[in-house]
């Protein structure tokens, strides 16, 4: 009897540290998960948003803004998973010709409170991209 008391205060202990894990997961957030994010997201729209039709006639690379912000906007709210942030992205620099993009994604945490003290922080990532076509051999 003695021994299975202790073995529910284990799970017990264990249920509570899992469910503190979780809590305490949607409050951080690190600056190596949004910097890879948006720059996989970025190359991606990149060439989603290349004007086919434009390259096979003249052969130079030129790409759609509009398809390159609607790619990555969608992307974007597909693959983020921390609700509690505030995201606001910036598109700067879309050059069509050549294709040159810059973005910034600004993060910012849910506000918490510790000891009377409310504070939150923010996380900026800039990617500037540019397209380039592979060497001729």
């Amino acid at each position: 009897m003695k021994a299975s008391v202790w073995g529910y205060w284990l799970i017990a202990l264990g249920i509570f540290v899992l469910v503190i894990m979780m809590l305490l997961q949607s409050y951080t957030t690190t600056d190596t998960q949004d910097y890879y994010l948006v720059k996989e997201i970025t190359y991606a729209a990149l060439h989603d948003a290349v004007d086919l039709s434009h390259y096979r006639a003249t052969g130079e690379l030129k790409i759609n803004r509009e398809k390159f912000v609607e790619n990555f906007v969608r992307r974007f709210a597909e693959s983020i998973t921390m609700a509690a942030n505030e995201y606001k992205i910036d598109f700067f620099e879309l050059y069509e010709t050549p294709p040159k993009v810059s973005v910034r994604v600004a993060t910012k945490s849910a506000t918490y409170n510790v000891a009377g003290d409310s504070s939150s922080f923010n996380v900026v990532n800039t990617i500037d991209a540019i397209l380039e076509l592979p060497p001729k051999v």
